[in-house]
């Protein structure tokens, strides 16, 4: 019998509360790991649920589903020992992880630290767990722990590696965020070096709702060498070769580990806040003497990987929801032409269609723009003018508007009419309406209720207007043509509501508007920490009076995809009835109708 132990990374996308369909992808998964020649295989954390499933936990019909189908699973399962997420009833509900092998379920490992932060809210559902777990797979010890257990520098993991594993494995959950990626690599890494044991670390990935999960899975070795990585974005399943020898020989070299073993038993037997470690049953599976070299899937740029999130995002909210189309407002500026860029990218352009709205104050440069964008992209494409409709609306409100100037009022009627356009061709054909407006507007309210943020999926919720031009020439790179016109890259930003009207007569510009959002929304600085970085004072005041205010439109926006720190709806929650200033100069009464 090999001491090599061959194992496969199974990086799927499950969705959340389809159970069978779940549980057949994973069935489907180990069969193909065990004619690869895997003797184990390793599944993301609450695989067979989706994660996070939230209130879906609270219902006793689902947890006896995710149970039958675990059992299910195991009695399927030979040949091969398979390491499965999923949500634990056993007098309280736990996040667990489940080893299967010989037709049963050989072991059960309760995770230990419960995320409740930002997106997290899993003390809600579970009960910690409190022991750490062992099994031997031919005679190799492997460790489990899931997701936040591995980012403690402690227990669950550092009890197992000091009780002999020499293989620590690791099912996740976690999201995707900007530059996340590569810092959990460097973690999974320094734990490796640290425990001198090998980490095998298994993400899920795909979208669920407003988050995206990257995948980027990892299995490092006991000298931080990264034995294989999953690429981003993308369903995989990738082997590779563990050689537990290794770990042998570096634990037997140093004395450092030798002497913590000591330490860590005097530990546990003088405290019972240690956590206990739970040796299971052995299980031996045929062994193959070869080594396979694993895929190294290379990290992506940065836009590149942001692109592929608000990609992967859409995609699955599209098909996961059974949407058979999408359809947005193409005005011939940038948030909607990459809206359109990444909507035809993830569905299809045969699945989009986009809908120019020119009013008087549409310029025929954007007018033009907008045909180019469809035609360049291949969508399906309609202009509908709503002169008609504002003159309606102008006749039917001529009594209640008399003695009164134009002003905002009949600017944002152009916005709600285009809504009522898209959500008329989203009741007729069961289209989802894709709204445009980015994360700089939207966090100072510079959107219209009922108008563009009509719809049921914001694609740039998240992405700040600089980003927006970042990712918009980036695929324009990648093309090798201009997809998207050099003239709406180089044009003025501007809502065309009225004459000659530019965004930064209500905004500062938007390098220096992004920045004050960076660090008030983000960072959580305030006024005068903004103003020690070098930020104008006056629009570092007025911009912070209109975040603040804005926070009854946010919460009437529709779901979008979270790519930063910290997103809005699920990260960073405020009150929308709230006395509490955090500047001393509110915005001007101008400013607060231009943003209404």
């Amino acid at each position: 019998m090999s001491d090599l132990l061959r194992v496969a990374l199974a990086q799927i996308d499950p969705t959340v509360g389809d159970v069978p369909g779940n549980a057949r992808k994973i069935s489907e998964y180990t069969a193909v790991a065990r004619e690869r020649g895997a003797g184990l295989v390793v599944f993301p954390e609450l695989a067979i649920t989706g994660y996070p499933p939230e209130d879906l936990l609270l219902k006793t019909s689902f947890l006896d589903a995710a149970a039958a189908a675990v059992d299910e699973l195991a009695s399927q399962t030979r040949g091969i020992v398979a390491v499965v997420g999923f949500p634990e009833q056993a007098g309280d509900v736990y996040n667990a992880a489940a080893v299967l092998a010989d037709g049963r379920v050989v072991a059960v490992y309760r995770k230990m630290y419960l995320p409740n932060y930002g997106v997290f809210d899993e003390q809600r559902y579970f009960q910690s767990g409190s022991e750490a777990v062992i099994f031997e797979l031919n005679g190799i010890p492997v460790g489990l722990s899931i997701c936040e257990d591995i980012w403690e520098p402690g227990p669950p993991a550092m009890a197992e590696a000091l009780a002999g594993a020499q293989v620590l494995v690791n099912l996740s959950a976690s999201p995707y965020r900007i530059g996340y990626g590569e810092r959990r690599e460097r973690m999974i890494v320094q734990r490796a070096v640290d425990y001198l044991a090998s980490v095998v670390f298994v993400n899920t990935v795909g979208g669920q709702d407003e988050l995206v999960f990257d995948g980027h899975s990892v299995a490092v070795d006991q000298a931080g060498r990264v034995l294989a990585r999953c690429p981003q974005f993308q369903e995989s399943l990738t082997l590779c070769t563990i050689d537990p020898a290794e770990v042998v020989a570096a634990r037997l070299r140093d004395t450092r580990h030798r002497t913590n073993v000591r330490r860590q038993e005097r530990a546990v037997r003088r405290s019972e806040a240690e956590p206990a470690v739970v040796r299971t049953g052995s299980v031996s599976v045929e062994s193959h003497p070869e080594r396979v070299g694993g895929e190294l899937a290379g990290l992506l740029g940065p836009e590149e990987e942001v692109y592929a999130a608000l990609r992967t995002g859409l995609r699955d909210y599209v098909d996961k929801n059974g949407f058979e189309r999408v359809v947005l407002a193409l005005s011939g500026g940038i948030d909607s032409a990459l809206t359109a860029l990444i909507a035809v990218d993830a569905v299809g352009a045969d699945r989009v269609a986009c809908v120019s709205m020119p009013s008087p104050y549409s310029s025929e440069g954007t007018r033009a723009d907008a045909r180019a964008i469809a035609a360049n992209l291949g969508t399906e494409f309609h202009e509908l003018g709503i002169q008609d409709a504002m003159d309606v609306y102008e006749r039917l409100l001529a009594e209640p508007f008399a003695g009164g100037e134009s002003g905002v009022s009949e600017e944002n009627l152009q916005a709600r009419i285009r809504g009522n356009v898209v959500m008329a061709l989203s009741n007729r054909f069961g289209w989802l309406v894709l709204t445009t407006g980015n994360k700089s507007e939207l966090s100072v309210g510079y959107a219209t209720l009922y108008g563009d943020m009509a719809g049921g999926f914001s694609v740039l919720k998240d992405v700040f207007k600089g980003w927006v031009y970042r990712l918009v020439r980036w695929r324009n790179e990648q093309e090798g043509r201009e997809l998207v016109p050099a003239s709406v890259l180089d044009r003025p930003p501007s809502a065309e509501l009225r004459a000659d009207q530019l965004d930064e007569d209500s905004l500062p510009p938007y390098d220096v508007l992004d920045a004050i959002l960076a660090g008030y929304v983000e960072e959580d600085l305030d006024a005068a920490g903004l103003v020690a970085r070098g930020l104008p004072a006056e629009d570092v005041e007025r911009v912070i009076a209109m975040v603040d205010r804005a926070e009854y439109k946010r919460r009437q926006a529709p779901p979008g995809i979270k790519i930063s720190t910290k997103a809005f709806g699920r990260d960073r929650r405020l009150p929308i009835t709230n006395r509490h200033q955090s500047t001393a100069h509110p915005p001007t009464e101008r400013h607060l109708r231009a943003l209404s």
